[in-house]
C-alpha cells in the first residue's frame, strides 16, 4: 500500500500546476521526510538551462565534465580562446546547475551534473507527449476521412 493511498488527501503537499514550476511534496511518515523525485523546473531554470545549451562550446565543455571531472586549466586547453572565456563559460553552465566546481588545491575542478540534465529530459518528455497527443489526434482525424 502505498504512503498516499494510507494518508488519503490529508497528506500535506503543495503541488503548483504549471508545467515549469517546482513541484514538491513532502510527508513526514514514521518520523522522518520523505521528498519525491517529483520536482519540476521553474521557467527561470529552464531559460538558464537552455541559454546556456545554446553554445556549442558550452555543450562540448559539457559533455567533457560528463566523462570525468577536469580542472578549468585543463579544458582551457582544449579551445582556441583565453581562459577566461573558458571560466565565462564554466560559469553559465554552473549558474544553469549543469555544472559544479569545487576547489582542489590551486585549481578550480568542474564535474557535470547529470541531476539536471535529467530533469531537462523529463521537461522535454512532457513536451513530447503533448506533440505525440497532437500527431495522434491528426492521425484519428484523417483515418476519418
Amino acid at each position: 500500500m502505498s504512503i498516499k493511498s494510507r494518508l488519503g488527501d490529508s497528506a500535506p503537499a503543495q503541488i503548483l500546476t504549471m508545467p515549469c514550476q517546482l513541484t514538491t511534496r513532502e510527508l513526514t511518515y514514521n518520523q522522518m521526510v520523505v521528498h519525491r523525485a517529483d520536482q519540476r523546473l521553474t521557467d527561470d531554470e529552464v531559460d538558464r538551462i537552455f541559454r546556456a545549451l545554446a553554445d556549442a562550446t558550452r555543450r562540448d565543455i559539457l559533455s567533457r565534465t560528463l566523462i570525468g571531472e577536469v580542472s578549468v586549466s585543463q579544458l582551457a586547453a582544449f579551445y582556441d580562446m583565453s581562459f577566461a572565456a573558458v571560466q565565462k563559460h564554466v560559469a553559465v553552465l554552473e549558474e544553469a546547475g549543469l555544472v559544479t566546481k569545487h576547489p582542489k588545491g590551486r585549481e578550480r575542478m568542474v564535474r557535470g551534473n547529470p541531476e539536471t540534465l535529467k530533469r531537462t529530459q523529463e521537461l522535454l518528455g512532457r513536451y513530447e507527449e503533448i506533440w505525440r497527443g497532437r500527431i495522434q489526434r491528426l492521425d484519428a482525424l484523417l483515418a476519418d476521412d
